[in-house]
């Protein structure tokens, strides 16, 4: 393998950190960043940022939150 550089690297880093890489694209480009420190730290911003949002998605609103909410939904079906 030769190394893909940092221009392919960071182009297809978004499909990289979902695996939607070829499996040639997916080894060059990892590669890649085992060898770059700039484009490693690129990829490990991608991942937090990742896990950050997967983390925010996974909460709920407190039960209060959703009572009323819900209350509130109610009284406007209600009232139609």
């Amino acid at each position: 393998m030769t190394d893909c550089g940092c221009e392919k690297a960071r182009a297809e880093l978004e499909e990289f950190l979902h695996r939607e890489l070829s499996d040639q694209d997916f080894r060059d480009v990892a590669e890649h960043l085992a060898g770059c420190v700039d484009c490693s730290a690129e990829h490990l911003i991608g991942v937090t940022l990742s896990a950050k949002v997967r983390e925010v998605c996974q909460e709920k609103a407190p039960d209060e939150l959703r009572a009323a909410v819900h209350a509130r939904l109610l009284s406007l079906q209600i009232s139609r």
